[in-house]
């Protein structure tokens, strides 16, 4: 039976053997400092949990509860943590972003994320606070589902994370990317790139084995080509969907993506296969000359054999994900209810730094949660206004049918995620394809059953298209998942049936005296004003804009250098005419001196975690 045909009833039965079964699991976090050096060149501050990095995998089961104790102990910065991918349907406050869901959590406090795991599937959780997360505080999230269809096809499984490295910390990085020295906005390129958190990547295989590889790309920036030298990948996941196999030999990851496959190792067991997994440069600025952007890892059949350098390949053509079908072959939903546009830019403002648009908005935080705002607002929390310019906030009603179209006028990629959804990716547009208004699609041209993740990259100069069911209240971050564009305000917020959030969402007294420790009020629009939410006097609000035409300064320094490069010109010709070439240093270029202009050398110019499980009878467990 196809999923969008079952009854509410219908899908509650499926789901009882999970609930049988279940267990709740609590973690205690204790968030800090601690030094590594995972690329072995450069010795850093990470941030560590239990004084232990990388910081640990979260295993569960579908249906199990959550709880974990989160306990700030960084000194000198803020946090949260967003479990990615997770719908947190009933639980929009557990999902983290600060600002959004809940207030920071200030160093010296604590806080408590408590939800039920309702779906199975590769995720991820990772700070949600001032770009924090490439610090190091990201690990995977997997949750196992014993009615997986593909359970009987492997014979083991791996979690396995790709990620770009930084040998700054973020807090370092970000005040020089955002500033007028930097106005091109062009992004802090990694230092390396690493597999499972380390560059020296070996996995000792089984000759005839199937693997399940959970791959998740947990870096900053840079998006991932990934492939096995003389094997194949059968694709049966994307985002938490299941989907039909599909046969691959190469795959592109963006930040933030998932991708599940069953590899088959060889019966010969007589040489060892590099693993290689190479960052886009396409995305970056510049190219230092002693960037190495492949990381390399090996599938190893013999201990003894070497370890092979990866050979070059060709092309860079990995599987097109707009081609996979998911396995419960759910079809396109209808025809939306509410569409909305969003033209992505690059452009500066009066502070002289390069800020990412949405349309004209380039995000800024409210001074109270949005969420709170929407708990506080009364029947005005139906109006997108109450929560802020610059939260660029669009209200959805409950069940509409949405479609969200980004029209991409960078050069760039951008991977999209959206919070509390998996959406259908119903189209992508190839690069330099121009906006989705003249791309003459019609509703017959789109496939009949798309794929669904939460991540989706868009090509420079194209457009997507994705459809979604506005059936989870809550409050949801549209944002691009490279970190840099999130710093540059890159976001959007949908508000979801804020009226029922109203009448089923309890804020607990943990979030409210994390608020209390941050200062920050939990009442109010985004101006923080409670007695009249449609007035926004004292809004947070971005730099200025730049001034139309020239300023008088402009001008001043426009004058000035047509002076001064017209009295440039003027000199060297003078020169030129009163200094005949001296014949005794004419033999200079038939001496082998060159005048620089080619150089002739052809160069360019888990452990540590603190789990307690209680299972269903009580009895608890640590380990």
């Amino acid at each position: 039976m196809l999923l969008n045909s079952l009854s509410v009833e219908a899908a509650l039965l499926l789901a009882l053997p999970h609930l049988a079964s279940a267990a709740t699991r609590k973690f205690d976090f204790d968030i800090g400092w601690v030094r590594a050096n995972p690329d072995n060149a450069f010795e850093r501050p990470v941030i560590g949990i239990n004084g232990k990095w990388p910081i640990p995998t979260i295993e569960v089961d579908i249906g199990d509860r959550v709880i974990i104790n989160a306990h700030n102990n960084l000194g000198n910065q803020s946090t949260s943590l967003h479990f990615h991918g997770l719908y947190m349907n009933g639980t929009t406050h557990m999902d983290g972003p600060a600002g959004v869901s809940q207030c920071p959590i200030v160093p010296g406090t604590s806080f408590t994320y408590n939800f039920t795991v309702e779906q199975p599937g590769t995720y991820w959780y990772h700070s949600h606070t001032a770009a924090q997360y490439p610090d190091g505080l990201r690990a995977p999230f997997i949750v196992h589902d014993k009615y997986f269809p593909y359970k009987d096809k492997y014979d083991e499984e791996v979690i396995f994370s790709l990620s770009d490295w930084y040998h700054d910390e973020m807090q370092s990085m970000i005040p020089k990317f955002m500033s007028k020295a930097n106005p091109s906005g062009a992004e802090p390129v990694p230092n390396n790139a690493l597999m499972n958190e380390t560059t020296n990547f070996t996995m000792s295989v089984k000759p005839e084995t199937t693997y399940l590889f959970r791959t998740i790309n947990i870096g900053a920036f840079a998006g991932q080509y990934l492939w096995f030298e003389g094997h194949k990948m059968r694709i049966v996941e994307v985002d938490g969907i299941y989907t039909e196999e599909a046969e691959a030999e190469m795959i592109y990851i963006s930040a933030a993506q998932r991708v599940s496959f069953l590899l088959t190792t060889k019966k010969d067991t007589s040489k060892n296969f590099p693993i290689v997994a190479s960052m886009d440069t396409t995305l970056f600025d510049v190219l230092p000359p002693d960037l190495n952007y492949n990381a390399t890892g090996w599938l190893v059949y013999d201990e003894k054999a070497d370890k092979p350098d990866a050979a070059t390949v060709d092309a860079l053509d990995p599987h097109d994900d707009m081609k996979l079908v998911p396995y419960d072959k759910m079809g396109i939903l209808g025809k939306p209810d509410q569409e909305f546009t969003l033209d992505v830019k690059m452009e500066n403002l009066k502070d002289g730094a390069n800020y990412a648009w949405f349309n004209n908005i380039t995000y800024v935080e409210a001074k109270v949660p949005t969420l709170y705002t929407a708990l506080s607002a009364g029947k005005d929390a139906e109006d997108p206004s109450v929560y802020g310019t610059y939260t660029h906030s669009m209200v959805l009603k409950k069940n509409e049918i949405v479609q969200i179209v980004v029209n991409n006028l960078d050069s760039g990629r951008h991977p999209f995620h959206l919070h509390g959804h998996a959406f259908q990716s119903i189209y992508r547009s190839e690069e330099e394809a121009g906006v989705w208004a003249d791309a003459n699609v019609t509703e017959a041209d789109l496939p009949k059953t798309p794929m669904r993740r939460d991540t989706l990259v868009i090509y420079p100069n194209g457009n997507i298209v994705m459809r979604f069911k506005a059936d989870n209240p809550g409050v949801w971050l549209f944002h691009c998942h490279i970190e840099w564009h999130v710093v540059s305000g890159l976001i959007a917020t949908f508000v979801e049936d804020p009226l029922t959030l109203q009448e089923t969402i309890q804020v607990p007294k943990n979030h409210l005296d994390a608020c209390a420790a941050a200062d920050m009020p939990t009442k109010g629009n985004a101006a923080a004003n409670t007695e009249n939410f449609l007035d926004l006097t004292g809004e947070n609000k971005p730099a200025k804009a730049l001034p139309a035409g020239f300023t008088p300064r402009g001008i001043v320094a426009l004058v000035f250098s047509c002076i001064c490069g017209i009295l440039g010109v003027a000199v060297v010709a003078w020169y030129g005419f009163s200094a005949p070439i001296d014949p005794t240093s004419a033999g200079a270029l038939s001496a082998g001196i060159v005048d620089g202009s080619d150089s002739g050398d052809g160069s360019p110019a888990h452990k540590g975690l603190q789990e307690t499980v209680v299972s269903p009878s009580g009895d608890a467990r640590s380990h």
